[in-house]
């Protein structure tokens, strides 16, 4: 692994864990996204809770992209006013919301979910502005949504949407989130077909009906290694913008496609039980971990720099735990010449959402620093 990939430049004077990007990766995975949804004749409505920042939402419009999804109230409106239209909300609706969420209503084309009775009779109540809406289907993943089987329900919920002059019955939406619990890629296409046949009788079903019914399903793993989107309208991924560790357990990506490293100092080293300790903690990276050869959490892969060469140091060396700052990195002996105090190492997250969540603001590899939103 060599350094033109992701090596921070020396020069940057990093002094604290600093999440550095690559923006040539980063534009090359959404390109990469892009043309895989024209081939899919798809529309292409990307989540933007990964990256977070109005700057790289450019990176996509310049990319051609026109609409899309964001995780809260919050994100939509600070998106709304960088210049994005048509946002879908991803997260089924939030009744104390509804009266922010004419206020975003009367600006651009929203459309939100539902996946129960009492979602809809608030916004049935509240509404001011036409909005679009979806049902949320519940496809294995088991966190929210109605489970395609309950016909009855979804019956009641189009009877009084149609009674709703201004809500309009955009489809069905679902997150096949469950393939990020997949042991291979095998299981994700297995994941993604049962998902992806529960949706499409869903479409069957309803589609004399509602003729403009959109089928919208997407996660990274699927959106990136499944061909499969028969039925499909829409896809959803966000991750894949940076990926990490977990997508590239999964098979998902290479490490070449992990666009996003956490630069930290390195403050102590203790040979005596094989440790390091870097100033990176839990308020950085998050808590998420995946398990490593070991059968231990794992929360980061090392890299080192050696000269103008950087390498990725084998599943030995390892962020092996993590408090409110501090994380414990496992060093096998052999290696531990690479460590010293002041020294700065990079580290894979496992998890690129949160950990990008929790930082707040990039520097890429040519040292400029992008925010994200803070509010």
């Amino acid at each position: 692994m060599h350094g033109s990939n992701c090596v921070y430049n020396p020069e940057m004077e990093i002094t604290r864990p600093t999440l550095l990007l690559n923006k040539e990766i980063a534009l090359r995975n959404i390109e990469n996204m892009v043309h895989k949804a024209e081939d899919l004749h798809v529309c292409f409505r990307p989540h933007f809770k990964t990256h977070q920042s109005s700057e790289i939402g450019e990176w996509y419009r310049n990319a051609g992209v026109k609409c899309i999804t964001v995780s809260s109230l919050t994100m939509a409106n600070y998106f709304a006013d960088s210049g994005w239209d048509d946002i879908t909300i991803a997260f089924s609706v939030n009744i104390p919301e509804i009266p922010e969420m004419n206020e975003l209503a009367s600006r651009i084309k929203l459309n939100l979910l539902i996946e129960n009775k009492e979602g809809l009779i608030a916004l049935q109540e509240q509404i001011t502005w036409h909005t679009g809406v979806f049902i949320k289907i519940d496809t294995g993943y088991n966190r929210t949504g109605i489970e395609a089987n309950r016909i009855p329900l979804i019956d009641q919920l189009l009877e009084s949407i149609q009674e709703s002059p201004l809500l309009e019955f955009k489809g069905f939406l679902s997150h096949t989130g469950h393939t990020y619990q997949a042991n291979s890629t095998h299981d994700i296409f297995s994941r993604h077909f049962d998902a992806l046949q529960k949706m499409k009788a869903l479409k069957m079903r309803y589609v004399s009906d509602w003729p403009e019914l959109i089928i919208s399903m997407g996660d990274t793993p699927s959106c990136s290694i499944c061909n499969n989107f028969d039925g499909v309208d829409e896809i959803r991924p966000g991750n894949f913008v940076f990926y990490d560790l977990m997508q590239f357990k999964l098979g998902v990506c290479k490490l070449t496609d992990i666009a996003v490293r956490m630069v930290c100092p390195v403050i102590a080293v203790h040979p005596s039980r094989n440790e390091v300790v870097i100033y990176g903690g839990a308020i950085h990276f998050s808590k998420d971990s995946i398990t490593n050869i070991d059968g231990k959490p794992l929360f980061g892969r090392i890299i080192i720099s050696d000269g103008d060469q950087e390498i990725l140091l084998d599943e030995k060396n390892y962020l092996h735990a993590l408090s409110q700052e501090h994380g414990i990195v496992k060093v096998a002996p052999r290696d531990f010449n690479y460590f010293k105090p002041g020294k700065l190492i990079e580290i894979l997250p496992v998890h690129s959402c949160l950990t990008a969540n929790l930082m707040k603001e990039y520097m890429t590899t040519e040292g400029d620093i992008i925010k994200m939103m803070t509010f």
